[in-house]
């Protein structure tokens, strides 16, 4: 395998980011055997015979993008110095072992834009795999449906209660069984509020139609407005 053959187009190699082109870069080093391993070793990688293949006028830009793409797994872990040797070689982490190709490293850069220590730990258990894989729908509507199915056991609603009506009833200003009565009359309404458009901003629409979510960014906002919203459902709970 040499890095010609992963990604034979030169003007593709230099579109791609560095973090983009690090996905590349990890699944070459995962591939080389003993025999090849002098290429664990960022000297050795930046010489001439790393870009053969590509047109000579490309390939010294080639080499720049590739060591950028080098820098960026050791900033992220991926690789790391080889203890007891002299300084350049690398070995590829645990970490890096477990992320093959391209496809892989960018599930694992999904990974790291949700704060998962952050999380509710039932909305991360729900969607970290969903958000991981892409899935950014299917993970802000499973957010938001378990705040709906926590709000229903805790204020003791029947399955029949659903939607921004069983919010506005739960956090009824006045006999909301979930309301906070020590607190103004004007932010147990601003609450209701705010519990009713979540749900209906972002579960109701998906529960009746196809919703895309293609932003990674924007789905990591509304998850982490849930993951907030159902700890405030867990302590009405207590209380």
């Amino acid at each position: 395998m040499t890095m010609h053959s992963l990604i034979p187009d030169p003007e593709l190699v230099l579109a791609l980011e560095p973090e983009e082109l690090a996905g590349v870069v990890l699944e070459y080093l995962n591939s080389l055997d003993s025999r090849s391993s002098g290429q664990l070793n960022r000297y050795n990688f930046s010489l001439p015979h790393t870009v053969e293949g590509y047109p000579t006028v490309f390939q010294e830009q080639i080499s720049q993008a590739l060591m950028e793409a080098w820098v960026w797994l050791e900033r992220e872990g991926l690789i790391a110095p080889r203890p007891g040797q002299s300084e350049g070689w690398i070995f590829v982490t645990r970490r890096g072992q477990q992320i093959k190709n391209s496809k892989g490293l960018a599930s694992y850069r999904r990974s790291n834009q949700l704060p998962k220590h952050l999380l509710h730990p039932v909305i991360a258990q729900k969607i970290w795999s969903m958000f991981i894989r892409g899935e950014y729908d299917t993970a802000v509507f499973q957010a938001f449906k378990e705040i709906e199915v926590a709000v229903r056991t805790a204020g003791g609603f029947s399955p029949s209660d659903i939607g921004e009506k069983l919010m506005r009833k739960a956090f009824d200003v006045n006999d909301g069984p979930l309301t906070d009565k020590n607190i103004h009359e004007a932010e147990r309404l601003a609450l209701q509020h705010l519990f009713a458009g979540a749900i209906g901003s972002y579960k109701n629409p998906q529960s009746h139609r196809n919703v895309s979510i293609v932003d990674p960014t924007e789905a990591v906002e509304m998850i982490i407005l849930a993951s907030h919203l159902l700890k405030i459902v867990d302590s009405r709970s207590i209380k």
